[in-house]
């Protein structure tokens, strides 16, 4: 086993700011969801321990939120529902990416449905009374929580308008009905944030862009979505097959492309994950940890926000699946348990506002070092797409500038190592873990900090750390 090797100077004046912009928004599900006791329960945790800021929801608008139903030929608002959801939010110093979707069937064009809840996917049959709808709930929550509150939330016009399955309008229906919306929150108030298109797969930047600007539309920010298996592989390929024709890079290049479209407005993914699969065994194994580390650490100098989807299993876009580790898309299982993807998080939200310049490179370990502080964070990965070679990797890190450490840890992600899933194949895969078999699982998932051993030539401290495939660590470093 040769050596990877990487080195950084502790030097201030060669220190750039890292802003945690994993941190800015996480995704959900359906937005009833937000009233059920555990949902809430799992965000709460979430705020706490990995920093996020803002949830985007699918569906505030659908019937069964009741904001607008017909009732004897009239239409009746009501946001009880979603008041509900924003006071939560608040509660636990949190707030909305609102995505204002999808079509009351009190306005909607035709019957064509998303979901088994049956989100309407249809243009407005009446654009004005759309935009009233609109008006009239941004006023509301301007009333209810005040303008200096509503003018740290996002407002985002639809999901996906370019996939069939999500609008069955045209791109030229979507922008009237951007156009609208976006009036409409405007009217309430011109400092209000809200943006567009929140496409699939980067699409539509450019055209969008050109709309607003020929028109005088407003447009605060530019909102879409990307997944590594976006347009690759052939109709019915499986995840693996898809990503093993691309590249350890692809998002941080797919991104790279958005923000030269985006004409210097604020990006926001709100969309994005190690795969598009709802039901892909990756989302649940270390694989994904890694994944989301390398990269959110190569997207952040290009994006405003990140938003994983999602945060939880409690999450219903197919059916309600209770079975843990059933490859869904969220961080933590129906029951509360962390995976290891989870765990990333929780080591992302530990690295400092500093980062460093690092001298090394390697096929698949990377390396960043952080700083706050008198503390230093060592970040690494050893990572690759399926079927791309990788192996155990000797990492050594040189920091120079160290002078005195007071002291240091070590803690990881791998198949070893806050490794839930594993736990629960051991124990015979229950389908619903009796409290006991949950208690064991939340144990298996955790972090454990052991001290990590390094050697001093001076100023220099070295550490070495074994990272086995698909693999994390971070070594904690409390200066003197």
């Amino acid at each position: 086993m040769t050596d990877c090797r990487f080195s950084c100077t502790l030097d201030a004046s060669t220190e750039s700011p890292l802003p945690h912009v994993w941190e800015h928004t996480i995704g959900s599900g359906h937005a009833t969801l937000a009233l059920r006791a555990d949902w809430q329960s799992q965000l709460l945790r979430c705020r706490r321990e990995l920093g996020f800021r803002h949830v985007r929801l699918h569906g505030i608008l659908c019937d069964d939120m009741g904001t607008l139903v017909r009732e004897e030929g009239a239409l009746l608002y009501s946001f009880f529902n979603v008041d509900q959801i924003c006071d939560f939010l608040l509660s636990i110093d949190m707030r909305p990416f609102v995505e204002l979707s999808f079509m009351p069937t009190a306005l909607a064009s035709k019957d064509s449905t998303v979901f088994h809840y049956h989100g309407n996917i249809t243009p407005p049959k009446d654009y004005e009374a759309w935009e009233t709808l609109v008006r009239k709930l941004v006023h509301h929550w301007v009333e209810r929580y005040g303008s200096s509150e509503v003018r740290r939330w996002f407002f985002e016009i639809w999901n996906e308008p370019n996939l069939p399955a999500f609008w069955t309008g045209s791109q030229t229906d979507y922008f009237r009905l951007y156009q609208h919306a976006a009036r409409a929150i405007k009217d309430v108030d011109g400092a209000l944030i809200v943006g567009g298109p929140a496409t699939a797969d980067n699409a539509w930047i450019g055209d969008f862009l050109e709309f607003c600007d020929g028109g005088a539309v407003p447009v605060d920010f530019v909102s879409t979505h990307h997944y590594p298996t976006d347009a690759f592989g052939k109709p019915g390929d499986d995840t693996v097959s898809q990503l093993a024709q691309s590249h350890r890079s692809v998002l941080r290049d797919e991104a790279a492309k958005v923000h030269a479209e985006a004409r210097g407005k604020p990006l926001y993914y709100t969309e994005w994950s190690t795969s598009s699969n709802p039901f892909d065994p990756l989302h649940d194994q270390p694989y994904a940890a890694a994944f989301i580390i390398k990269t959110v650490m190569e997207v952040r100098h290009l994006v405003e926000g990140y938003s994983y989807w999602t945060f939880s299993d409690i999450f219903e876009e197919n059916y309600f699946a209770s079975r843990p580790f059933h490859g869904g898309f969220g961080l933590l299982t129906v029951d509360g348990v962390p995976k290891p993807s989870y765990r990333a998080y929780e080591l992302l939200h530990r690295l400092g506002d500093q980062i460093l310049p690092v001298d090394g490179r390697h096929e698949t370990v990377d390396v960043w070092i952080t700083r706050k502080d008198r503390c230093a964070t060592i970040l690494v990965t050893n990572g690759a797409l399926p079927r791309h070679p990788i192996r155990t990797e000797h990492v050594v890190v040189e920091v120079h500038g160290a002078k005195q450490i007071a002291s240091a840890f070590l803690e990881r992600i791998d198949d070893d190592h806050a490794n839930a899933p594993r736990a629960w194949l051991e124990m015979g895969q229950p389908e619903r873990p009796l409290p006991r078999q949950v208690a064991a699982l939340e144990t298996a998932s955790a972090l454990v900090p052991v001290p990590a051993a390094f050697r001093m030539e001076g100023d220099t401290a070295t550490f070495e750390v074994n990272v086995p495939p698909q693999g994390a660590a971070l070594l904690t470093v409390h200066l003197s």
